[in-house]
């Protein structure tokens, strides 16, 4: 008997198939540090995530072309799986794993990555990263089978806010800084006054555009009936500095550089950033909480 994934409910993975696809990463993820080969990231990465790394990956690379062989390897321990049933394309699932990387309170940190495909021939590729304060997620709805929920990205979510409108909304709150979607904290109102003071030094004025992204989200039902999201956004800044000056573009971004380097007092940056966040179902009220947000610029451009 043949089971269609694209009619059927079924689990996104097996745990050994979720497991081998976080070795692919990881190994993945090694290699392409040490060789600072930016060739090598799509392999095991996909949507926001792909544009993030390989950005890093191309910016290092422009210092450090021999690569960097001592690069310390990444490494997982104690990994488990979040995996829901799902009809069609794409799926995912999440994988959460102790990690030997530390954060700035100098603890360890679990890496939460987002792994997805779109059709049975494609290869796992990790498209959102998280990490949490505690190193401890939002509770998941689960079923009697350990099954997680996969949320739909319309209006027939049940959230306050669709997944698939987060990342036009988070755009526009961002822009204009109306409307009340979405919770204070360090990526919303705090985000917008860290840009308000940069905006306008002495001798330099930086514009900000924010637009939604093209990657899918990926929606997680949480215990209280909301859910647990991943999406991203791109935002573009305008930097300008006064008359006559020169911006000059570090050697971390000399490989981000679009065309031939030249003298300018105009410069344009494109940033990839990708999110985390809870949403409230609609019966409930209440805002969407920004949990964690990791960016990259993925482009420079003289103007």
């Amino acid at each position: 008997m043949t089971v269609h994934g694209e009619r059927e409910m079924l689990p996104a993975v097996s745990k050994a198939d979720g497991a081998k696809a976080l070795k692919h990463f990881t190994e993945g993820f090694n290699e392409a540090n040490r060789q600072l080969n930016p060739q090598l990231n799509p392999s095991f990465e996909g949507g926001a995530l792909l544009a993030i790394d390989q950005a890093g990956i191309k910016a290092a690379h422009a210092v450090r072309p021999q690569g960097n062989p001592g690069f310390r390897a990444l490494e997982f321990t104690d990994a488990q799986f979040t995996v829901p049933q799902q009809k069609g394309w794409p799926k995912y699932f999440i994988a959460n794993a102790a990690s030997n990387r530390k954060n700035a309170a100098g603890r360890f940190t679990r890496w939460f990555l987002v792994f997805s495909r779109d059709g049975i021939d494609e290869k796992w590729r990790a498209v959102y990263l998280a990490t949490f304060p505690g190193n401890k997620a939002p509770e998941l709805k689960t079923d009697r089978n350990g099954y997680a929920e996969a949320v739909p990205a319309g209006a027939d979510s049940g959230l306050a806010v669709a997944p698939g409108e987060l990342s036009r909304s988070y755009a526009d709150y961002l822009n204009t800084g109306k409307g009340a979607v979405f919770a204070p904290g360090r990526e919303t109102d705090g985000w917008r006054a860290r840009r308000a003071k940069d905006a306008n030094r002495p001798g330099v004025r930086i514009m900000w555009d924010d637009t939604a992204a093209n990657y899918p989200p990926v929606s997680l039902r949480t215990k209280d009936g909301g859910a647990l999201v991943f999406f991203s956004t791109v935002y573009h800044q305008q930097k300008t500095v006064f008359a006559g000056a020169t911006i000059t573009v570090s050697g971390a971004l000399k490989g981000l550089l679009e065309g031939p380097p030249k003298k300018t007092n105009r410069m344009g940056f494109t940033t990839v950033s990708g999110q985390t966040v809870t949403v409230p179902p609609k019966s409930a009220g209440g805002k969407v909480a920004v949990l964690n947000r990791i960016e990259a610029k993925t482009s420079v451009r003289p103007l």
